[in-house]
């Protein structure tokens, strides 16, 4: 295996772990997943990220490189009075949905009629939040937030990918130094899955597990299947999704949320420089899975770093890690001009946190969005 493809799928997996770890630990602190279950979590979405692209890349010959689902961490992390195991049967259900919508074609085409304007308009409400907490935590920390963000800003405009894997290796310097964290006592155990019985809740599953599935379709997996596309690859889109879906409702019992197709990251593996031949850059699907493989079992170590941080350092990471998704939804939910208002309001909605009958915000504002959407169309 040339070393050029071993560096972009080592790249790759760095920049998909280190620049979104941050998003996971929210997403479990408020489901009041425990140490055990946490661990669980990131262990086991980095092996099925792990076993997905070994598979899908060694079976279909294509770079296949998956992802957790950023955006569907940051609406969990935006849930209130979910308990882990009732936010394991949406993670199942999503999973489940997304499996159905690769094997069931009409359940695909039913989903294809949300206007991309408003369910780009949902996830933009579910992200803006965490960007604008990040504003607080530099008045907060400005001593460590501050350097982050200006770094962040630079290395930004030479490498997008790489400026938030480079703001939180600053953080890490900076508050270790600063004294600002103890540093922990480094040991290497082996990582532990520990099985979570399903909660099923109506509410839960409509206000979580529908959103989750949403998110990830429309902001993971089509984009990752665009990417695969705009490099000359036949996307295998069936396959994908019934893969992903599947390996997101297995690892779920276990306190993993979504696995999917990746976009930005996946784009690292693709290109010429990964390999001159396009036939054998499938093979850096195989090294990324290797080094999933390894973060995963690193994970204890990797996550006893990350909690001895200030907990307004790790809010800061979270809100620049999301500005570009933030971005790229804001612009989804607003160039469609026929649907600008609906986006709008379903962006307000899903933005305002507001919960009614157990539900969470993200499914009101779709709803909100799609009615308001629904006249429009019957007025014209």
């Amino acid at each position: 295996m040339r070393a050029s493809v071993i560096s972009s799928a080592l790249v790759a997996s760095l920049v998909g772990y280190g620049s979104t770890i941050a998003l996971i630990l929210s997403a479990a602190a408020a489901v009041g997943a425990t140490p055990e279950q946490t661990a669980s979590w990131v262990f086991a979405i980095c092996i099925a990220k792990a076993i997905g692209s070994a598979f899908l890349s060694t079976w279909k010959r294509v770079p296949i490189v998956l992802a957790w689902s950023t955006p569907g961490a940051a609406l969990i992390a935006a849930t209130q009075g979910i308990s882990m195991a009732e936010a394991v049967g949406a993670f199942v259900l999503a999973g489940l949905l997304i499996a159905l919508n690769g094997a069931i074609k009409p359940l695909g085409r039913l989903v294809g009629l949300i206007p991309d304007g408003v369910a780009s308009g949902m996830l933009a409400g579910v992200l803006l939040p965490f960007c604008l907490k990040g504003a607080g935590a530099a008045q907060s920390l400005p001593a460590l937030v501050f350097p982050m963000v200006a770094v962040f800003v630079l290395v930004r405009l030479k490498n997008p990918a790489l400026a938030v894997l480079a703001a939180l290796a600053l953080g890490l310097v900076l508050a270790f130094t600063l004294d600002q964290a103890d540093f922990p006592v480094l040991a290497l155990p082996l990582p532990q899955l520990s099985v979570i019985a399903p909660e099923l809740r109506a509410d839960v599953l409509l206000g979580l597990g529908l959103p989750l599935y949403l998110v990830t379709m429309a902001s993971q997996n089509l984009p990752g299947f665009a990417t695969l596309r705009a490099h000359g690859f036949q996307p295998p889109v069936r396959a994908g999704l019934v893969t992903t879906g599947l390996l997101s409702a297995i690892s779920g019992f276990f306190g993993a949320h979504t696995t999917s197709m990746a976009a930005i990251t996946a784009a690292i593996c693709m290109g010429p420089d990964t390999h001159p031949d396009a036939s054998q850059r499938w093979k850096a699907g195989l090294a990324y899975a290797g080094f999933w493989t390894l973060l995963g079992f690193f994970s204890p170590a990797i996550l006893s770093v990350l909690a001895a941080l200030p907990p307004a350092l790790m809010v800061a990471l979270v809100a620049l890690a999301l500005l570009g998704p933030l971005m790229g939804a804001m612009t989804g939910a607003f160039t469609p001009t026929d649907t600008r208002f609906a986006a709008t309001m379903t962006m307000v909605v899903t933005a305002s946190g507001v919960a009614a009958f157990g539900i969470g915000a993200a499914f009101w504002g779709l709803m909100a969005g799609l009615a308001l959407h629904g006249l429009e169309q019957l007025r014209r």
